[in-house]
């Protein structure tokens, strides 16, 4: 399966090239900016680079650069707005092997991306033939369980991802305009929005967000000090207020407010099923575990309903920090599924294996290193 490492500073584009990458069966992997690039490439391999040209700390001519004095020889495909005959021919010169002007169409992009790859114009992936759609890619998580943040602070985003469920995805952006591209390509139940975004129209950016996301929960994101601030946003068209610094109780009760599923641990569609991950203080993973186990044996149960033998089953995020308690859970998998007569194939780490290793009622569970090869074990 080829692996494919999209390079840009806006998340929006980023979201973009995986979503239209991923359907053929591509490993997609993103880079911020090209210090965040080059080290990637340091610790990984990749069939090709989709590389933005202007980005902050290290634009995409700098990364490529260093890239081939490295003796780097892997392809490179440009994303670039600008379009002179000048710049276009430095960055050939540069060793790229295509570029695509911004903003680029779905088709253009899968075009010239299997052609660097030196992929028939009618590729796809492993277990589909030409000219029918390829498998649906699991996404982060089930429609309506994903938050946005925007706010110019990145602290603010990595505080409400330390409180928000691991069930819930959530993005962050900085600006109004990656905001808005995130917009465009997810389905959001809430979006938090800092009340006083510089260079932005609080009023015009909540009815924009409106067309796009009529479903959303729009939440302001107030200082405690500033008067009537409840009033203020609700005047400009948003939904409610939380207050900075927001505690953990007012953004849990928030998250549980807008997302009806979002203590949902096990994401199914038809034969796949994914466990979602656990965050949150150690003294609360018996808690998760139990309601994982609740959770699982009834989507064992909805595969025999739905007289499906066998299903993939995405156990790479469960934790491992009480390997005894994970242990056991994988027992109760394999207990369940038998009982209902569904084989599961279980995509998980060599570290889980290594758990259930010593627990004979989890020996039949079959192991693979990844989705992908769980899948086409079938």
């Amino acid at each position: 399966m080829p692996r494919i490492l999209t390079v840009d500073d806006s998340r929006a584009i980023r979201m973009i090239v995986a979503k239209q990458l991923q359907p053929l069966g591509f490993e997609i992997a993103e880079a911020e900016d090209g210090n965040d690039g080059l080290s990637k490439l340091q610790s990984e391999t990749y069939d090709l680079v989709v590389l933005d040209v202007t980005m902050p700390n290290l634009d995409g001519p700098g990364m490529l650069a260093r890239m081939r004095e490295s003796g780097s020889k892997t392809p490179v495909l440009m994303l670039t707005s600008e379009s002179k005959t000048a710049i276009v021919s430095t960055l050939m010169r540069l060793g790229i092997s295509d570029f695509v002007l911004k903003p680029f169409k779905g088709d253009e992009l899968k075009a010239k991306v299997l052609k660097a790859l030196k992929l028939p114009a009618d590729y796809a992936p492993t277990g589909t033939t030409a000219g029918t759609p390829a498998p649906a890619v699991p996404v982060a998580a089930p429609a309506g369980e994903r938050a946005l943040v925007i706010d110019d602070m990145e602290n603010v985003h990595k505080k409400v991802r330390s409180i928000v469920p691991a069930s819930v995805a959530l993005d962050a952006s900085l600006n109004v305009p990656e905001a808005l591209g995130l917009c465009r390509v997810n389905q959001y139940a809430l979006i938090l929005i800092d009340g006083d975004l510089p260079d932005a129209n609080l009023a015009s950016l909540t009815r924009q967000l409106r067309l796009l996301q009529p479903k959303a929960a729009l939440v302001a994101m107030a200082l405690r000090t500033a008067n009537n601030a409840a009033g203020e946003m609700r005047a400009q068209g948003l939904d409610d207020v939380l207050f900075k610094p927001f505690t953990s109780a007012a953004v849990e009760a928030l998250v549980n407010k807008c997302f009806h599923g979002a203590q949902e641990l096990v994401f199914a569609q038809d034969t796949f099923v994914r466990l979602s991950g656990f965050s949150g203080r150690d003294d609360k993973l018996e808690v998760y575990f139990q309601k994982l186990s609740a959770q699982m044996k009834e989507a064992i149960n909805k595969l025999a309903e739905g007289c499906f033998d066998s299903a993939v089953l995405d156990a790479t995020q469960l934790p491992l920090a009480l390997p005894i308690r994970a242990a056991q859970f994988m027992a109760e998998v394999c207990k369940a599924s038998a009982d209902c007569g569904v084989t599961l194939r279980v995509a998980g780490s060599a570290e889980l294996a290594a758990v259930i290793a010593g627990f004979q009622d989890a020996k039949s569970l079959r192991l693979f290193q990844s989705v992908e090869e769980a899948r086409t074990a079938a």
